[in-house]
Order: C-alpha cells, then sequence, then structure tokens
C-alpha cells in the first residue's frame, strides 16, 4: 500500500481533547478502509503566516498512513465537511519518516538550547551607558565642565 503523510489544522477555540478526538475519527475511518496509522503527532497551538477563516492560530497534528488512495479520499470528505478543520495536506512519499519529524525536533532542540537571557539576565552593562543625569560623578563632570566653559566665556567678552 502506498505511504501519506496528512497534516491538518483545527480551529484555535478548539480545546486539545477535542483535537484528539478528532484525530481519533480520522485514524478510525483509515483504519475501517484496510490501512494504518503508523505516527500521529500533535505540535500544538501554533501561529500561522496569515489569517485563515478568522484564526491567527491552529492546532496543528500530523499522520503518518499506509492505507489505499480510497481510505485517504474518504479521510479528506470527513476533514472537509468538519467545520474544526481549517486546512489540510495530505502528500504521497515513498517512505515514512521513523522517529520524530523536523518540526518536533526543532522544538526540542530549543528546549534543550534554554531561554534567551532577557534585558536583565546575563547583560552586562557598559560603563559609558551607567552615567546619566542623576549619576554623580556626571553631575561633578558636568559642573567642572560648566565652571571651565564660564571662565571662557568670560574671558572673552572681556
Amino acid at each position: 500500500m502506498p505511504f501519506y503523510e496528512s497534516v491538518f489544522i483545527a480551529r484555535q477555540d478548539v480545546s486539545t481533547s477535542q483535537v484528539d478526538g478528532l484525530t481519533d475519527t480520522f485514524e478510525k475511518t483509515i483504519k475501517d478502509l484496510g490501512g494504518s496509522v503508523t505516527k500521529k503527532e500533535s505540535w500544538g497551538l501554533r501561529p500561522m503566516a496569515y489569517r485563515v477563516k478568522k484564526n491567527r492560530k491552529g492546532h496543528y497534528v500530523l499522520m503518518n498512513i499506509d492505507a489505499p488512495a480510497e481510505a485517504i479520499k474518504e479521510m479528506e470528505r470527513q476533514m472537509h465537511i468538519n467545520e474544526d478543520v481549517i486546512r489540510y495536506l495530505t502528500t504521497r512519499v515513498d517512505e515514512l519518516e521513523e522517529g520524530p519529524s523536523a518540526v518536533l525536533r526543532a522544538k526540542e532542540r530549543d528546549d534543550d538550547r534554554g531561554r534567551r537571557p532577557g534585558h536583565d539576565e546575563g547583560y552586562e552593562k557598559r560603563p559609558f551607558f551607567d552615567k546619566g543625569p542623576d549619576d554623580k560623578d556626571a553631575k561633578a563632570g558636568n559642573a567642572k565642565a560648566g565652571k571651565a566653559g564660564d571662565d571662557k566665556a568670560e574671558g572673552g567678552d572681556e
């Protein structure tokens, strides 16, 4: 049987348990028509590049499927009818990918790195930026510069 990768996006206001229910429904359709779902990945609620049917985010789900074409057509028909599914795309592939998908690998890599330091964490301020109007050294320096400037100004007027 041919191999397929199918990704669908569910509306942002649908709960995670409802998304799991949708995935189970589509998986049951595939199994009833003689296929199998070898992998299911929920990528979670992610932002979309542009607004689709008034949604800026969506629940993404990937399924690796080993099934006949009739099963895929029926699953896509059900996805098209279901109002919770915003978009779907099913692609025929030569072989199914083992292990986590590229999206999950990137997510794990970002989690391993940890968060970037914020403005306060891990940032060493330079002394140049510490000098401000409230700084004593800066006030003293301005006062000296002002006096020297006054002397020159007075000398120029005479």
